[in-house]
């Protein structure tokens, strides 16, 4: 069965190039992503691999944990570590999942039916700290994925998980947001103490709560 957005991330116990983790124990109260990629050695994972490496500190600015999985096994993955590493001029600083029985490739639906040889599609899933699948995106393997897209959405969930609010198309960190259709309009002072712009009866606008 496919993972949904708000099903529980099924759990699972893995080897990893730091290690054995308990997927649940490892992601503790954090949040978390988890993205698959199709094998080791492959050139357009590889670049991938280097930017998250390289976008570690802001992960943890927003309390995210993040973790990779490839079908290879776990030899392979600190070998194709090397090449990364230097490829990319970074330090790999996040596990890799080694799933060569593709038990969680399984678990998370990441295999294309289409192919014959059983190769995992690119999926990225958002966990929230209750464990609650939040986001899903599944790339082609010729496109690359867009991290900085990927922070920018964490950051929507997160907001919008605090404060009755929505984040409107291609809005950044700092600018205005959508005040939901469930509050009220004599709550919205209250709720909203910045201010709000009523454009429409549906659509109401405030600035970012958090800031």
């Amino acid at each position: 069965m496919p993972v949904r957005l708000g099903d529980i991330a099924p759990d699972f116990t893995a080897e990893t190039t730091e290690g054995t983790i308990n997927f649940h124990e490892w992601l503790g109260s954090s949040w978390g992503v988890l993205f698959s990629h199709p094998a080791d050695f492959t050139p357009v994972c590889t670049t991938e691999l280097g930017t998250v490496a390289k976008l570690r500190g802001e992960f943890e600015k927003r309390n995210v944990k993040v973790m990779a999985l490839s079908v290879d096994p776990l030899d392979s993955h600190h070998k194709w570590i090397g090449d990364i590493n230097e490829t990319q001029n970074t330090v790999v600083n996040f596990p890799i999942i080694a799933d060569p029985e593709f038990k969680v490739a399984n678990l998370y639906d990441m295999v294309q039916p289409a192919m014959t040889d059983k190769t995992t599609v690119r999926s990225v899933f958002v966990i929230g700290p209750d464990k609650k699948v939040k986001l899903t995106i599944t790339y082609p393997a010729s496109t690359g994925r867009n991290f900085d897209e990927l922070l920018r959405v964490i950051e929507s969930l997160q907001l919008t998980a605090e404060y009755s609010v929505a984040t409107p198309a291609n809005w950044k960190h700092g600018e205005d947001v959508i005040i939901v259709t469930g509050v009220k309009d004599e709550d919205v002072p209250a709720k909203f103490p910045k201010g709000h712009k009523k454009i429409k009866p549906y659509l109401r606008t405030t600035p970012q709560p958090n800031l």
